[in-house]
């Protein structure tokens, strides 16, 4: 493809403004990109596991495809991890298609949606100025923002509660840190409000795999934070079903524990 002339950059933005812009001097390399956008029809095929661009490709908008390309990592790197070190549970791996093509498809449909608000027609001028005024109201770019930034995303996990699938929150401790602040060991990390601790005395049976931290009672009660930031499992009550919902969560995500549970719920 030949390179981006001087000429032909400043045609294009003399056609896409519709004013008279004259440039003097192209800086750096420039390059093209296009409207394509595609997605391959599967993440994973047996030993073979596509990530960022070799997974999905599309207009280069608000640094999308760095995100995604870096969430897909995140997600794909630590249970890759579970399968070399040997205590990954069955199909582990297969919930990385699972969950992060689904994410693709929609970052795909966003910048196909952005493409149609650049083009020159009187349509897509239309529709440029009904979304800039949406967009000149904070609740319009806060809407957008976190769209962009991916920070709203939802995986479509087990639970229903409103945390499960979402990145986790700032949630304050009463020493004033985050709990993500205690969360940079690549492990699995377990927020546990509970009175007398039930909940990390029952992940005491995953140690090596699962990391403690206690605080106040307060909602909610337990988070239990996958090591790509996802919350796998949160409740807001600390009785048997629970307890009995941490333990499915964390046989599903960390397999076999190394020895056996404590099953004391908090009255």
């Amino acid at each position: 493809m030949a390179p981006v002339t001087l000429e032909e950059l400043q045609t294009s933005l003399r056609r896409v403004s519709g004013t008279d812009v004259t440039l003097t001097a192209l800086r750096g390399a420039a390059t093209r990109w296009t409207d394509n956008a595609r997605q391959a029809a599967t993440y994973r095929s047996g030993r073979v596991l596509l990530a960022g661009d070799a997974a999905h490709v599309h207009p280069p908008f608000g640094g999308q495809g760095l995100n995604l390309g870096v969430g897909d990592a995140m997600n794909l790197g630590w249970k890759l991890g579970a399968v070399v070190a040997g205590w990954a549970p069955e199909g582990l791996l297969d919930t990385y298609d699972a969950e992060r093509r689904p994410l693709g498809a929609w970052v795909l449909d966003w910048t196909r949606a952005q493409i149609g608000v650049l083009r020159g027609d009187a349509k897509s001028a239309a529709l440029r100025e009904v979304v800039g005024d949406l967009l000149s109201t904070r609740a319009g770019t806060t809407y957008a923002v976190k769209k962009i930034s991916g920070v709203d995303q939802r995986i479509d996990l087990l639970g229903d509660h409103p945390l499960v699938g979402r990145f986790v929150p700032d949630l304050w401790l009463r020493d004033g840190s985050r709990l993500a602040d205690h969360g940079h060991d690549g492990g699995f990390l377990l927020l546990d409000r509970t009175p007398e601790g039930a909940f990390a005395r029952l992940a005491a049976a995953w140690d090596g795999r699962v990391s403690s931290v206690t605080d106040d009672h307060a909602t909610p009660t337990g988070v239990l934070v996958r090591p790509d930031g996802v919350v796998a499992w949160a409740s807001d009550t600390t009785g048997n079903a629970a307890v009995t919902g941490l333990e499915a969560t964390l046989h599903r995500w960390t397999g076999a524990p190394s020895s056996s549970p404590e099953h004391e719920p908090v009255g």
